[in-house]
């Protein structure tokens, strides 16, 4: 969705109810709002039912101060005027209680960004706001103080968070993908003790951006397969993002058309609305012009190319499995039948390994060995088809949550070598 043809009023009506619907602020909590070009500032409004809000319950607060809308702004309107007043380049604000950021605040903890790249991206280093009274000036001017400071993300203390961005969907993004920090930190501590990336490997993942040679065709020339596939892309992509398998900002999906040619996500992309018309056409090294592709695109053709029975391919982030990613630890798959028949031995893959490695990453990833943990930069499943790759990526986050979930209970016993053995043989494994 192309959010810049949206109204302010639909615009945060649409953002609020994609906040609560995926379970980062209650009924209450949060507030959101737009500096327009006019310097009118639009805002929800105070004591509405955030899972019902309505563009028309927006609120306008005038540059000279008039309210327009049939509610009062929120409460904590002050604090949104004074980001906006400290920060010139900050046209939206995103304000809300997700439980994960809100567990880091009220521990009076600062979120490290670095332990995805994607976080440190979108959000670079967390500013933390001492606490003052909600809607008070004393919290508008600590909050204020904080993003004049030069930080876009600030933790409020035993309060929240707030994002600001050039728009709404560029706050949301780093209010989406530190929540996904917290969460993922949170569980990884469960397990061990996390690994955050250095300053070498977000280099590298600063420069994993690829251009390829383009290539211009017409509509008319795509076959009904690779319509079909778009398709599947997309509704798989949005599926994922609805089970919490991807945040807005991260995740990659691809599926081959044919010998030489694949489709794959492009970026930038919002997870939460994806078109067949924005997938990315990569065929003999080149792709559709107008577009570009995901960082993983050389990645996902160096497995196309050594492996022929392979014919999708999922990066993902979700919080379980991220978190095994997070402590550098593979995912035991002796937990469940289902999960050793559907993925053998999942790999552990150092960070390095998807952007420069390409020889080691063909040959550990195939479909006897479908899915890989990757440090500090999520799980990489393939498939002979999409469904194929999407199940495994969800058994994978299964199991990874069932052994995060153990540890209170003693933590999870594997299946033996006997119990394996009768599964390969039941199921005609390859040993």
């Amino acid at each position: 969705m192309n959010y810049s043809y949206l109204h302010p009023r639909e615009e945060l009506a649409l953002t609020l109810h994609r906040i609560y619907q995926y379970k980062m602020t209650t009924t209450s909590g949060g507030n959101l709002s737009i500096l327009d070009e006019n310097g009118d500032i639009w805002i929800t409004p105070a004591r509405v039912d955030k899972g019902t809000l309505k563009p028309s319950d927006i609120v306008c607060v005038k540059s000279d101060g008039t309210v327009v809308g049939q509610y009062p702004p929120s409460s904590e309107y002050p604090f949104h005027r004074a980001i906006y007043n400290a920060r010139p380049d900050i046209r939206a604000v995103v304000h809300a209680h997700p439980v994960s950021l809100v567990a880091f605040s009220v521990s009076k903890k600062i979120p490290d960004a670095k332990l995805i790249p994607q976080t440190y991206r979108w959000n670079g280093s967390v500013g933390f706001a001492p606490y003052g009274i909600p809607g008070s000036k004393d919290l508008g001017d600590k909050i204020a103080a904080k993003f004049a400071a030069g930080y876009d993300s600030v933790l409020l203390e035993s309060h929240g968070v707030c994002c600001g961005g050039c728009n709404l969907q560029d706050a949301f993004q780093r209010f989406e993908t530190l929540e996904l920090c917290c969460k993922t930190e949170i569980k990884a501590r469960t397990l061990g003790t996390p690994q955050f990336l250095t300053e070498e490997q977000l280099q590298l993942e600063s420069r994993s951006a690829v251009m390829l040679p383009v290539f211009e065709r017409e509509i008319s020339q795509m076959t009904v397969k690779e319509k079909d596939l778009r398709n599947q892309i997309c509704r798989f992509v949005e599926r994922g993002y609805r089970q919490g398998l991807l945040s807005g900002s991260t995740g990659t999906f691809s599926a081959r058309v044919s010998e030489d040619s694949f489709l794959i996500t492009p970026r930038p992309l919002d997870r939460f609305e994806v078109r067949p018309e924005e997938i990315v056409l990569v065929s003999n090294g080149k792709c559709e012009f107008g577009k570009t592709p995901s960082h993983a695109v050389l990645s996902h053709h160096a497995l196309y190319q050594a492996n022929p029975g392979i014919n999708a391919i999922i990066n993902a982030y979700p919080p379980n499995s991220l978190a095994f990613s997070c402590c550098h630890q593979t995912i035991d798959t002796r937990t469940l039948p289902e999960c050793y028949i559907f993925l053998r031995e999942v790999g552990l893959f150092p960070f390095e390994r998807t952007f420069n490695d390409y020889p080691a990453l063909v040959e550990n990833l195939t479909l006897r060995h479908p899915a890989a943990v990757l440090c500090n930069n999520g799980v990489m499943v393939v498939g002979q088809d999409m469904l194929s790759a999407f199940d495994r990526l969800e058994v994978l986050e299964c199991s990874a949550e069932a052994i995060i979930d153990s540890a209170p209970l003693g933590g999870h016993v594997p299946m033996d070598k006997a119990v394996i053995d009768d599964i390969i043989d039941a199921f005609h494994l390859e040993k």
